[in-house]
């Protein structure tokens, strides 16, 4: 049977460093723990839990309004939590929301939505939750949460790019760029053309870019406009596009690019994948953060001061 309905991904991050920390049994035993727990807010809020996926859950819910605001309820808890617990265990949480026309099978689900709603989930960083236009249209003024327009994005299986919204659910979270709730006909207006602005510092210097200038590549290759000399970076090592009023950052590299947000807790890394930059931050080169020498340059969009090490 086919049913319209808003399909969650919500997935553990950074669980596989768990069970070098903890050992096998004792890591084991708090993925299950934490994912029995997501199946339980799934549930309480409304959803279904279709099946559990190692360390994450997939739900389905009948309205994109209850998907929404069961998922910011459930990041708002778990930041809660996270205080009170060890810091082997300060684990984070990413969700991908996708609604569309799912085929219920003998309690699976199949569907484009499905298949969408595990990529925005690969997408997000830690803490985030990312939505397509549709479910945000349907979701409309969710409760305590606003909407981030990220742009067009493209994604693996579709022909065509698609709009993506992340979801603000952090309480008196600043309103400077977010949709507000009482301001739905301005919420999915088309996406402004305004000229975006990006500064980049490494080793006392500051390199800043603008919309126009894109793509900026990043790499050891003189010819990159962010040379950076180090051996552990690779000749072009990423690229930086102006994609619908956002900067997208997209991995070229052999060994991976790590992507810290001001305020997040833990680090994106990227494989050849890519994330809308926002805010200000750091990118590690090659190697990750942990590394004490590693190539490190620190961003921040419009044009703010900024330090690096």
């Amino acid at each position: 049977m086919t049913v319209l309905s808003t399909v969650v991904f919500a997935d553990i991050s950074g669980s596989a460093s768990l069970y070098e920390t903890l050992g096998n049994e004792r890591a084991t035993d708090a993925i299950t723990k934490m994912t029995q727990w997501l199946g339980d807010t799934v549930e309480s809020h409304g959803g279904r839990v279709v099946k559990t996926l190692g360390d994450g859950v997939l739900g389905l819910f009948g309205d994109a309004s209850g998907a929404v605001a069961a998922m910011a309820h459930l990041l708002r808890e778990h930041l809660a939590r996270l205080d009170r617990w060890p810091q082997p265990l300060q684990l984070s949480i990413r969700v991908g929301i996708a609604s569309g026309e799912v085929v219920d099978v003998d309690g699976d689900c199949y569907g484009d939505a499905v298949n969408v709603a595990a990529r925005l989930c690969e997408l997000a960083g830690p803490g985030e939750i990312w939505a397509t236009e549709n479910s945000v249209l349907l979701a409309g003024t969710a409760a305590d949460v606003h909407y981030r327009n990220l742009g067009q994005m493209d994604l693996r299986g579709k022909s065509n790019p698609l709009v993506l919204y992340q979801v603000e659910w952090r309480e008196n979270e600043t309103l400077d760029s977010l949709t507000m709730q009482a301001a739905l006909a301005s919420s999915f207006a088309p996406m402004d053309s305004i000229l975006g602005q990006i500064q980049f510092s490494w080793h006392g210097i500051d390199m800043t870019f603008s919309s126009t200038d894109a793509p900026v590549h990043v790499g050891r290759a003189n010819h990159a406009q962010l040379c950076i000399n180090d051996p552990r970076v690779s000749r072009l090592h990423a690229r930086i596009d102006w994609r619908n009023s956002g900067f997208l950052l997209t991995d070229l590299s052999s060994f991976g690019t790590w992507v810290q947000f001001e305020g997040s807790a833990s680090p994106v890394r990227l494989r050849r994948d890519a994330c809308i930059l926002h805010g200000s931050g750091q990118i590690a080169l090659g190697v990750s953060f942990s590394e004490p020498s590693a190539p490190v340059l620190t961003f921040r969009i419009a044009g703010s001061s900024v330090h690096l090490r």
